[in-house]
């Protein structure tokens, strides 16, 4: 791809609306060059090179002498440690960047492959360090901390690293499942990828990218619906092999690492990622599917009647309400409801969101071969995180654009901690985002005076929030039943089509027929593939970001705004039940996420009373 071109835009609170208007006939496009210039550029190659010397050098200073050293130096060798992988990270997020801006481009796939080959490599030479560390008994440790202050700052980091102690192999094992990734999971996760954007959907006489098509399930005219479903089912019935074999792979891979590391379940290494208990995420999971009834059977019933339709197709899930405002909303209008927004509950929230479009950090143009979807990339704390977006100019895409905001925003607070410790797991991550989500939607929707227009919103958000817990925990069941079966062998694309009926009936409930057709549809999905058992962390943060926001809203606590910047720019240096104690909320309270599930209830309350 080389350079990628700016697309400088005003500051857009203040820009007069001509100008405005002006500045939207293009969307706008990343400029990468803060971390590399272009794949060629000479401070990449010197930064590996570097960072290979480096490596070396660690692994001869510390190997196998870390029970003996003190705690200040010990310190060092974490500070050390830390700084290798974020000149590594620069290289790694560079180029995943790149890729997903243009994964048509052969050059961007080889350079990918190429620099995680490279960056493996030297990362070999530092994989010895965490294992030695889990080696290290609690005592030990203790002792050393306590006779360092230094030490001590990294206790965060050393307490989730050690989580991970009773699943430790040996060094050699380790290391070796560490220099076969590149030519295992990430080999197949990059052919999935690959595929995806190379695809042409025909709807009509029309050939669209796989997410162009996607787009179309929320066009008003149902047709155009249709024939969008029935050109997305024909592509992904086409590959439909292909992509069963990647799945099939990827959950035999995965049962072998699982079964070496003597993980319960596969869920299991997911949820000590996000370093939150396999009870809690069951609660959550039995909390929403004992609500399908309450949630999503109720509103698509109330929707398809909205509709005149005595039952819905899938095709029909996404489609606008008759009284939904399907106007485009142009670049910089999205912009300034989301800034204003965030600037009503938090002028610094706002000013760090500013500087996301002051400065060329989004991608939202529409074009072939970039990624489909939506993503914050966090790339290094001596950096600044990146936005992609595939703006439509949506109602949807305009909330998008507010929750991948939340996410930059929570990555720059939390870039404090530095690269160990500044992330957090995914079921905190999403916490800034939907909340972000939250503020921009009540925002519009406390403007609105016409009870028409205010009814067609509130139905968007339940929707939204539907398909952010009810469809996450859907897909997470699906997850859960294929890598079951999974280990009594392999499944064909037949019975994968029947575990992905089975969730969506049982999900959506009686307002639809599913078609045969909308078997292939888990295909689509990239979570699957790239971080299995991920997507239950939608639903955890967006019940969590529910009970938060009532909490805000009821006045309950005080300082909130304060207190919530500071659990933002704790990274991931707290827990989930330190994080969200000073708002007086537990996750571990099973009436938690009753709370969170409530909150979509009570607009389908709202609703109802609205339709009368």
């Amino acid at each position: 791809m080389g350079h990628v071109s700016t697309i400088a835009l005003p500051t857009p609170a203040r820009a007069p609306l001509d100008r405005a208007a002006a500045a939207d006939a293009a969307l706008p496009v990343w400029d990468l060059s803060d971390l590399y210039a272009a794949p060629d550029d000479p401070r990449l190659a010197a930064d590996l090179d570097r960072a290979e010397a480096e490596a070396r050098a660690f692994e001869t200073r510390y190997q196998g002498r870390l029970a003996g050293l003190t705690g200040d130096v010990l310190a060092q060798g974490i500070a050390d440690y830390e700084g290798l992988w974020e000149r590594l990270g620069r290289v790694t997020s560079y180029a995943g960047l790149v890729f997903s801006g243009d994964a048509q481009d052969p050059a961007n796939g080889r350079f990918y492959q190429t620099m995680q080959e490279r960056v493996t490599n030297i990362s070999s030479h530092l994989l010895f360090f965490t294992l030695e560390v889990n080696r290290l008994e609690d005592h030990l440790l203790e002792t050393k901390a306590g006779g360092s202050e230094a030490l001590r700052r990294w206790r965060p980091w050393l307490r989730d690293l050690r989580v991970f102690r009773p699943h430790q192999l040996s060094d050699e094992v380790e290391k070796l499942l560490h220099e076969k990734e590149v030519a295992g999971a990430s080999a197949w996760n990059r052919l999935f990828d690959e595929t995806i954007a190379n695809m042409k959907v025909k709807v009509g006489e029309e050939e669209l990218t796989v997410s162009a098509a996607l787009n179309r399930f929320s066009d008003r005219d149902r047709s155009k619906r249709e024939a969008a479903a029935k050109g997305v089912s024909a592509a992904f019935g086409e590959r439909v092999r292909l992509f069963s074999l990647i799945t099939n792979t990827l959950a035999k891979d995965k049962e072998i690492e699982d079964k070496w590391r003597h993980y319960p379940r596969p869920g299991s290494y997911r949820n000590r990622s996000n370093m939150v208990e396999d009870e809690v995420v069951d609660a959550l999971v039995s909390a929403v599917t004992s609500n399908y009834g309450r949630l999503s059977h109720r509103y698509y019933g109330m929707k398809a009647k909205w509709l005149g339709l005595p039952i819905m197709q899938h095709w029909d899930r996404n489609a606008p309400l008759p009284d939904e405002d399907d106007r485009r909303i142009p670049w910089h209008e999205a912009v300034e409801r989301v800034l204003n927004s965030y600037a009503a509950f938090s002028p610094e929230l706002a000013a760090i969101g500013r500087r996301f479009f002051d400065k060329p950090w989004i991608d939202a143009a529409l074009r072939p071969g970039k990624a489909s979807g939506a993503f914050a990339h966090p790339t290094v704390p001596s950096a600044h995180p990146y936005l992609l977006l595939n703006y439509h100019g949506k109602s949807r895409d305009v909330m998008t654009l507010a929750h991948e905001l939340g996410h930059g925003v929570h990555q720059i607070l939390a870039g404090a901690q530095g690269y160990l410790m500044s992330s957090t797991p995914l079921t905190l991550a999403e916490t800034a985002s939907v909340f972000g989500e939250m503020l921009t939607f009540r925002a519009v929707l406390d403007a609105e005076t016409d009870p028409k227009r205010r009814r067609a919103m509130l139905a968007g958000k339940v929707e939204d929030m539907l398909n952010t817990v009810v469809r996450q925990i859907a897909f997470y069941r699906f997850e859960t039943l294929l890598h079951d079966e999974r280990r009594k062998g392999e499944l064909s694309a037949e019975r994968i089509a029947e575990l992905w009926m089975q969730v969506q009936t049982e999900s959506l409930g009686p307002a639809f027929e599913f078609t045969p057709d909308y078997g292939v549809y888990w295909a689509y999905i990239p979570h699957f593939i790239h971080s299995p058992f991920y997507v239950y962390a939608y639903a955890f943060g967006d019940c969590l970001v529910n009970a938060l926001y009532g909490v805000y809203r009821d006045g309950s606590v005080k300082d909130f705004e304060a207190k919530y910047l500071d659990m933002l720019r704790a990274g991931g240096t707290k827990r989930h039940k330190e994080l969200l104690a000073p708002f007086g909320l537990n996750a571990a309270d099973p009436a938690f996420w009753t709370k969170g599930l409530d909150v979509i209830s009570g607009f389908i309350d709202e609703l109802e009373r609205a339709d009368g």
